[in-house]
């Protein structure tokens, strides 16, 4: 008996093992019809920015060698595109994995009313999150906005269902549509920057795992203390993988538990790495209950923060790395380089924008959005709100990281900012944090001068604490 050919549509899980959708397709007994779509019409401002462009590229090569070249890629209104499709390939259904960005939840609703109206079969699953976001509310059947008792009350009872195995065969459906290209989709950035990210990331659903082993093997033991160590490896660079979907967090999960278990990794390593999974959950959970957060402040009160737009000199010295303050140079400097930053890094470069520099969370979230492999919808705007202190389970504004002190703390020797600011190379480490404390003779045994190979600092960090704190004081006097 002839197999009847059903969609696959392959969104923000570019992997074939733990693929919810894919597996219900096979068990159903349908011929599998692969389909990416990119849907930049109904992203409307948040079309993916270049960095994460240029990954999706990488991982749609990767997915159509794993998928044996019978990937249909194609680009445009999503409806009109599988609708064309199923005309096409005479497909009697269309199974995808949900996603949870505003925009998509409101277009997948219309696609799937539309398509059943039409007879076609159309099912969705949870092939990107731990815990649906439904599923943990407080006991009066609210949301939670704090991350503790969401993590430990709620998630942390019920365990990740087990990944689903790789199929171990897959029948492709028999059509007529033309197959598409990914080279179509115009993905590669105009502008030849991404030289540094090719050779910092190998990309697809191999080398994820590859990546999760490397990182478990080398850098799990030790994690809970050493993760806010931006000159070591012991973090897991997982993001861009779990973005994409090359993984899913059900696996790494499990992956990670299965290892701690059979090595004797010290429990309080493995379970805060698992509560960084959480965190992320929570970003999304977030998204989903309250969508206001990509834009708007999830706390009205700093509607009317009085933030300084007055000078964009200020933001283009961010964004290029040349502050002054050597940690957060690094930082700017590594993202670009690397399409990636250390998360502690990230709060660091992100508590001096919107604080001691007084700039609109906007701008932040929108730089991260364009040069972040892993730029996330969620987690980009949660951590932009938990660093400016207008989100939920936000860090307090008043809570201003001082630069200098986190750059000595969590790069003790300099190690991270050498790497990524060789002007400063030579600097003693006890100058590398604040070379405009150092005196002419050790600025000049090192190769600096001020101002020329290496910038003067943006902003006082002491005067501009006490900006910070007194436009909140104001803030609070205007409620």
């Amino acid at each position: 008996m002839t197999q009847k050919n059903a969609i696959v549509w392959f969104r923000q899980d570019l992997r074939l093992a733990d693929n919810p959708a894919l597996n219900a397709a096979l068990d159903a007994g349908h011929a599998v019809i692969p389909v990416y779509i990119l849907d930049d019409e109904n992203a409307a401002e948040w079309k993916l920015g270049g960095a994460t462009r240029w990954w999706l590229h990488q991982s749609l090569t990767s997915l159509q060698d794993d998928l044996r070249e019978h990937l249909i890629i194609r680009q445009g209104d999503a409806a009109s595109v599988i609708q064309a499709l199923i005309e096409d390939t005479g497909a009697v259904a269309v199974y995808w994995n949900r996603c949870y960005e505003p925009w998509r939840i409101k277009r997948d609703e219309a696609i799937k009313s539309g398509l059943k109206d039409n007879g076609i079969d159309v099912e969705s699953f949870d092939g990107s999150m731990l815990w649906e976001p439904w599923q943990v509310l407080k006991d009066d059947e609210t949301p939670y906005r704090v991350f503790t008792p969401y993590y430990r009350k709620g998630c942390a009872k019920s365990e990740p269902r087990k990944p689903l195995d790789r199929p171990d065969r897959i029948t492709y459906g028999d059509h007529d549509a033309v197959m598409g290209h990914v080279d179509d989709l115009a993905l590669m950035p105009d502008i030849q920057w991404y030289d540094g990210m090719a050779a910092f990331w190998d990309v697809g659903e191999d080398a994820a795992h590859k990546r999760l082993q490397d990182f478990l093997e080398g850098g799990l033991k030790g994690y809970k203390d050493d993760r806010n160590r931006p000159d070591m490896e012991n973090v897991s660079r997982m993001s861009p993988y779990l973005r994409h979907g090359e993984i899913s967090p059900n696996q790494v999960w499990h992956i990670a538990k299965e290892y701690a278990a059979a090595n004797n990794i010290p429990d309080k390593d493995i379970d805060h790495y698992c509560s960084e999974l959480g965190w992320r959950e929570f970003s999304y959970y977030l998204l989903f209950h309250f969508p206001k957060i990509t834009w708007d402040n999830l706390q009205d009160k700093f509607d009317d923060f009085p933030w300084d737009e007055s000078d964009s000199e200020e933001l283009k010295r961010w964004q290029d790395g040349q502050t002054g303050i050597p940690i957060v140079d690094a930082g700017m400097r590594q993202l670009y380089e690397t399409g990636w930053m250390h998360n502690r890094v990230r709060m660091i470069v992100g508590s001096l924008l919107v604080k001691n520099l007084l700039i609109h969370w906007h701008k932040g979230e929108e730089w991260f959005w364009d040069t972040l492999v892993d730029a996330d919808l969620a987690s980009n705007s949660a951590s932009w709100q938990w660093v400016a202190g207008s989100g939920a389970d936000a860090a307090p504004y008043f809570r201003i990281f001082n630069p200098l002190l986190q750059g000595e703390k969590f790069d003790p020797n300099g190690d991270y900012v050498r790497r990524y600011v060789p002007e400063l190379k030579d600097m003693p480490k006890e100058f590398i944090h604040k070379p405009w404390e150092a005196g002419p003779l050790i600025l000049q045994s090192a190769g600096v001068k001020l101002g020329e190979d290496y910038p003067e600092p943006i902003v006082d960090l002491k005067e501009s604490r006490e900006r910070a704190l007194d436009a909140l004081q104001s803030t609070k006097q205007s409620d």
